[in-house]
């Protein structure tokens, strides 16, 4: 259980890094001092879709593990 409790916070915490990318898209700039896509924002989609990935992914596990769980207890 806890295992699942750990994915689907995980998953949520990608979600909310993603919105905020696309949100406030200049944070690297802002946090890091660098500009590695000279403003094209090329790296920011980059990372939201990187963030989107791992939250779809962290989420199925949680999903798997959950269904898993409801299987052993029903017996």
């Amino acid at each position: 259980m806890v295992r699942m409790v750990i994915e689907y916070v995980l998953a949520a915490v990608f979600v909310v890094l993603a919105v905020i990318t696309v949100t406030t898209p200049q944070w690297i700039e802002a946090i890091f001092g660098i500009d590695p896509d000279r403003g094209s924002g090329a790296l920011e989609w980059l990372i939201v879709a990187f963030f989107g990935l791992l939250a779809v992914v962290a989420a199925g596990l949680g999903t798997r593990d959950a269904l898993i769980r409801r299987k052993l207890r029903e017996g």
